[in-house]
C-alpha cells in the first residue's frame, strides 16, 4: 500500500530544505533526517489542506540496486511496515522524515532493514 496523499513528501524544495536544516540518525542500512515543517514550501504542489501534517519522503537511490523493481519493493515494504505503526494522532506532528537508503546490496537483509527502520524511528521520539 502507498503512502497517503497527505502523508507523502515531495518537491526538490522541500529535499534541500531537510537537507539543510535537519537533525540526523544514523543506521547501518539507512540515515534518517528530521526537519521542523516548512508549509511555505508546498504551497506550490497545491496540497493546502494538509501543509501542516507530518510527511514522510523514503528515498533509494541507484546506488542500492540498478533495478528500479527493486528499489521500488524495497520502498513498498518500508512504507507499509511505516503505515502499520503510524496512528492517526501522529498526524498533527509537524515534522518532516526523509529515509535515505545506503548504498550495497541488502536486499536479502528485508528483515534488518525493518528492525533498523523502526529502531531508528523510536530513537528519534516521534512515534512512541
Amino acid at each position: 500500500m502507498a503512502l497517503p496523499k497527505q502523508l507523502r513528501l515531495k518537491g526538490h524544495r522541500a529535499f534541500k530544505y531537510i537537507y539543510k536544516n535537519s537533525n540526523k540518525y544514523y543506521g547501518k542500512f539507512m540515515d534518517l533526517r528530521i526537519a521542523k515543517s516548512c508549509p511555505n514550501i508546498l504551497l506550490t504542489h497545491k496540497n493546502i489542506a494538509f501543509t501542516n501534517n507530518f510527511k514522510l519522503a523514503i528515498s533509494v537511490s541507484k546506488k542500492f540496486s540498478k533495478r528500479s523493481v527493486v528499489r521500488n519493493r524495497i520502498r513498498r515494504i518500508l512504507q507499509d511496515d511505516f503505515l502499520r505503526n503510524f496512528k492517526k494522532e501522529y498526524n498533527h506532528i509537524p515534522y518532516w522524515v526523509l529515509v535515505n537508503l545506503k548504498s550495497g546490496s541488502f536486499c536479502n537483509f528485508e528483515t534488518e532493514l525493518l528492525n533498523e527502520f523502526q529502531t531508528l524511528f523510536f530513537k528519534t521520539g516521534l512515534l512512541k
